[in-house]
């Protein structure tokens, strides 16, 4: 495995279904994170593709001006998910207790996952998932910044510096390849916009900008 059972631990390992079961009608990054975002996928998603929006919510940042020929969304809370008007249809699944996405091989031009991916316990198994229903040359993009919801991300993420997650979400996309012995993805590209605000006074949303980060790799044929 991947990551050690003592990194996949959280604070509160109540069941997340709880934590989720209300829903949350906010932003969890500002808006220069959510622009930065909105223009990398305007700029790597293409017209009419098939899109799924992972580990989503009532927005999903996707640029108004680009018809998809479908976009799927997954989450924890329905509420939530029924909001967002992006989303073509939806579902909700616990990834971190189910770990099989329920759609054949080669179904998406695109997965994405936003400012979320820190709270996978199984990462290394979600990231094939993602690879088996990405086509060739599908594209998967992991953004992130530092704000989380501290009790509920892994430990690997908690304990790691903002270098240091980027490197664990490389190590999440080469473990496809290594553990599978199949092509897996691309080599990743990794794009970020640091602020000079420290990170500690930015997770409680004191101050600058939120850092912009985002791994990006392709399902290589």
């Amino acid at each position: 495995m991947l990551l050690q059972a003592n990194q996949r631990t959280k604070l509160d390992d109540s069941d997340d279904r709880l934590f989720y079961s209300y829903p949350r009608f906010v932003t969890h990054v500002d808006e220069g994170f959510i622009d930065r975002l909105t223009n990398l996928y305007r700029d790597r998603l293409k017209p009419h593709t098939r899109i799924l929006d992972m580990m989503s919510s009532w927005v999903s940042h996707l640029p108004q001006d680009i018809e998809f020929a479908h976009v799927e969304g997954h989450g924890m809370n329905e509420e939530e998910l029924a909001k967002n008007r992006q989303l073509n249809h939806y579902f909700v699944q616990d990834l971190n207790k189910d770990l099989k996405l329920p759609f054949p091989d080669k179904d998406f031009d695109a997965v994405v996952n936003c400012v979320s991916i820190q709270y996978l316990q199984y990462p290394d198994a979600i990231f094939y998932e993602i690879y088996r229903i990405l086509k060739p040359g599908g594209i998967a993009i992991i953004s992130f910044s530092n704000r989380m919801f501290y009790q509920k991300a892994i430990s690997a993420w908690r304990d790691g510096s903002e270098n240091g997650r980027v490197e664990l979400v490389k190590r999440y996309f080469d473990s496809v390849k290594s553990a599978n012995e199949i092509p897996g993805f691309s080599q990743v590209e990794v794009i970020y916009q640091k602020s000079n605000v420290p990170s500690f006074l930015q997770m409680f949303g004191l101050g600058g900008g939120d850092p912009f980060y985002a791994v990006i790799a392709y399902r290589q044929v």
